[in-house]
């Protein structure tokens, strides 16, 4: 057939071929791209507005403890807006991790809340590694507050050990450690498998701590860094102020004529208005300087609007804060330990002596009032003596023991007794040694138990010397003592050279058959 003459409805038409329409997947993809750029740009307003507001309450002293942390990451935030116009200069900076030491267990969990918040909508690499660091440290927080009457009472110190052991530690040392030990335990080696994952466990906690110190140090150096130019511009103002009004023609500091009257010649000997004025020793008063710049160190965040009517404070008093208690009051309740050089060398000595195959750490210390403390605390400066204690543990092969478990699979351990160990070199009446006193709580009795089934009544051990010391008390299992003299029962009650040393044992019960 003749084209010319074909059907319209075959005929092509003068462009060519026909053309397939258009894919509509880029415009899609256009879109879902416009989308995710409009739900970032809603997060970053919101996040801008989370920080404004936190600024905003820290000024009008409303701030929670979210905001004083989102304040202090403002100083070395590099997402802020320049054209931003607050000024954060006459915002105050805290201790990040100082925040978290008043709250109770509600509040840790609405920070923790608040930081996941944050964790949400932070897009900068340091400011998320920020909040994910608080975020680890505040878990391991509401950890120990969880934690059991048992572990809180000092009975297995593996804890304690592990966080002597990390603290002191640098940010790369732990990482190269944290290295070491997920080789061991991805190794076929027969080792401890729940010893060396608490240890990992903990290691993260204080390879955060150290991040946190590190990123703390840098914000410090930052604010330290804005304020001296700030007073660098002062004194450039000041100065140009002062060559005015003084002019070109003011004698300079070396034509200034000597005049004895502002240069008097130093005294030989005290003004008898000066002989009553306290004597202070050098030595004490740099003591006294130094636990008092640790004090301001150690305070960090302190609560707002925490004071209150004072309640009469009961004899004896648990280290971790009650929950009733106000928030704020253990942030000023610092220790006033003994850093002496005496004691220094005498801790050091007892540590050098470790521990045996059968002892462990011993560290639980518990918070107690020091009577008629006020009498010569004005006079001397009250401290906590410092110790190095040890427990003994060991296997009870009892009827029931020897029936469910061997040496393969032994038992649990227990407290088999204790070793203290405290330090009093510094006695002002050294004629008195210090004494010791066992202390029951609830109207227990000696022999009596009120412990459930299963657990050990427990008692405080209170260690009782004269002025510069304040009394210091640990809790212990509640047993009878043994008081032989028996070399292997080893019993030892002593005070020479400034150590106080009680050691025993508890007595062992034989049963007849």
């Amino acid at each position: 057939m003749d084209p010319q003459n074909q059907p319209p409805w075959r005929a092509r038409p003068a462009g060519g071929p026909r053309r397939k329409p258009a894919s509509t997947v880029p415009s899609k993809r256009s879109a879902d791209t416009q989308e995710e750029e409009w739900v970032a740009g809603e997060d970053r307003f919101v996040l801008q507005q989370a920080k404004k507001k936190a600024a905003i309450r820290v000024k009008g002293g409303r701030a929670k403890p979210i905001d004083w942390l989102a304040v202090t990451l403002r100083v070395i935030d590099g997402t802020q807006d320049v054209l931003d116009e607050d000024d954060d200069t006459d915002l105050d900076i805290v201790d990040p991790e100082g925040v978290l030491e008043s709250l109770d267990e509600k509040q840790m969990e609405e920070l923790e809340n608040d930081i996941d918040t944050y964790l949400t909508l932070e897009t900068d690499r340091k400011n998320k590694e920020f909040w994910q660091t608080m975020k680890v440290i505040c878990k391991d927080r509401r950890q120990q507050s969880k934690s059991s009457a048992r572990e809180a009472r000092g009975v297995s110190s593996v804890a304690a050990d592990v966080d002597r052991l990390l603290s002191p530690k640098s940010l790369e040392e732990l990482e190269a450690l944290e290295k070491q030990i997920r080789r061991k335990l991805d190794s076929n080696e027969p080792i401890d498998v729940d010893y060396w994952e608490h240890l990992l466990k903990s290691l993260l906690v204080w390879k955060a701590k150290a991040k946190l110190r590190r990123l703390s140090q840098t914000i410090i150096n930052s604010r330290l860094q804005g304020l001296r130019k700030q007073q660098e511009q002062e004194a450039l103002v000041v100065q140009d102020k002062l060559r005015g009004i003084l002019g070109s023609n003011s004698a300079s500091p070396s034509t200034v004529a000597y005049i004895q009257a502002i240069d008097p010649e130093p005294f030989l000997k005290l003004r008898s208005e000066d002989k009553a004025l306290e004597s202070v020793d050098e030595k004490a008063f740099l003591d006294k300087i130094a636990e008092d710049r640790r004090k301001v160190l150690k305070l960090g965040y302190v609560p707002y609007k925490q004071s209150g009517p004072d309640k009469a404070a009961p004899t004896i008093q648990s280290k971790p804060a009650d929950a009733g208690s106000a928030p704020g009051v253990s942030r000023f309740a610092t220790r006033n330990e003994d850093f002496s050089h005496a004691t220094q060398t005498l801790y050091e000595r007892e540590v050098a002596r470790g521990v045996s195959e059968n002892e462990e750490i011993f560290n639980g210390e518990e918070e107690v009032i020091t009577p008629n403390k006020s009498r010569w605390a004005d006079k001397y400066r009250p401290r906590k003596p410092r110790y190095f204690n040890r427990v003994q543990m060991g296997y009870e092969w009892n009827k029931y023991n020897q029936t469910h478990y061997d040496h393969d699979n032994p038992p649990p351990k227990v407290v088999q007794g204790y070793k203290f160990n405290v330090f009093y070199p510094d006695l002002i009446d050294k004629t008195k040694a210090p004494t010791y006193r066992i202390e029951r709580e609830n109207g227990r009795k000696r022999g009596q138990s009120f412990a459930p089934a299963g657990e050990e009544d427990t008692c405080l051990i209170r260690f009782i010397a004269g002025p510069p010391y304040e009394d210091i008390a640990f809790r212990i299992v509640d047993k009878e003592w043994d008081y032989s003299a028996k070399r292997e029962r080893g019993f030892r009650s002593s005070f020479d050279k400034g150590i106080l040393q009680l050691h025993f044992q508890f007595k062992k019960i034989y049963y007849r058959k």
